[in-house]
């Protein structure tokens, strides 16, 4: 049965693209989990809902203007950053204003609106070659940029001040993660939706950051269980015959669970 579902070519693409999303997403979580910035999730999540409405009201596809728009505002929460209460409210200012816009362009414009909230449960069937090509350079590009990057990362992720003092410049380089952040959420959401997009990126990162040792060592272990789980999840979905997006975010919340259990003493 399972094989026969493999056979298929929608199912083929979705599992190449969670195998993509697993290489290139789990980085961002650790990202998100390093800057603490968590609720950058839900801001970008209405942005890319804004960009798709504007793409089914234009007659182009969604995804580049999701793609364009969360970039846009990634770019646009850095001047923020410098505070996390700053950031915080720029984000919530955005996600209540992106929404508003949204809606307001569904109505004007009288299309179909479930296409644009289509990106909040996902339809990983549905991914196509172009969704492929975008996981294909966000997971060469994250893992090259941690690694191109890394001291600058490692300094910034645990003390901003301290990485300033040691002459690396916060600011820019704020901006450029909060820009990869934003657009690796809005090329993420065919997959799980964006309600679910955790699964790829939070979870696994929340795991990895009591099984690594620095960032090198969350990043590698992030990878690791985005894999695990986009792998058994998928198989574990088409067994049950389940949509893939709610088997995903249980499998990688247990792994985060089980990861946050206390270690066996020793005898």
């Amino acid at each position: 049965m399972i094989a026969e579902l493999l056979a298929l070519v929608p199912v083929q693409r979705a599992g190449f693209g969670l195998l993509l999303g697993a290489i290139a997403l789990p980085p961002v979580g650790v990202l998100i989990v390093g800057l603490d910035i968590y609720p950058v999730r839900f801001a970008i999540m209405h942005v890319a809902l804004l960009g798709s409405a504007i793409g089914l009201l234009t007659g182009t596809d969604p995804l580049l203007w999701a793609l364009a728009l969360c970039a846009l505002a990634g770019g646009g929460l850095a001047p923020f950053a410098t505070t996390s209460a700053g950031l915080s409210g720029a984000m919530g200012l955005l996600m209540s204003l992106a929404i508003a816009v949204a809606l307001l362009v569904l109505s004007i414009s009288g299309v179909n609106a479930n296409g644009a909230f289509e990106l909040l449960w996902g339809s990983i069937l549905s991914t196509r070659p172009v969704d492929l090509v975008v996981l294909a350079v966000l997971a060469v590009a994250i893992p090259a940029l941690f690694w191109w990057r890394r001291r600058d990362l490692s300094l910034l992720l645990h003390d901003r001040e301290l990485a300033a003092c040691s002459g690396v410049r916060t600011g820019p380089l704020t901006m450029v993660l909060l820009v990869v952040i934003a657009v690796s959420i809005a090329g993420a959401v065919k997959l799980t939706g964006a309600l679910l997009v955790d699964a790829l990126t939070l979870l696994p990162a929340l795991a990895a950051r009591r099984i690594g040792r620095g960032l090198t060592g969350m990043v590698v272990a992030s990878i690791g269980i985005g894999l695990v789980v986009a792998v058994a999840g998928l198989l574990l979905a088409l067994a049950l015959d389940q949509p893939p997006g709610p088997v995903l975010v249980l499998l990688a919340g247990v792994i985060a669970l089980l990861a946050q259990l206390p270690p066996m003493r020793r005898t």
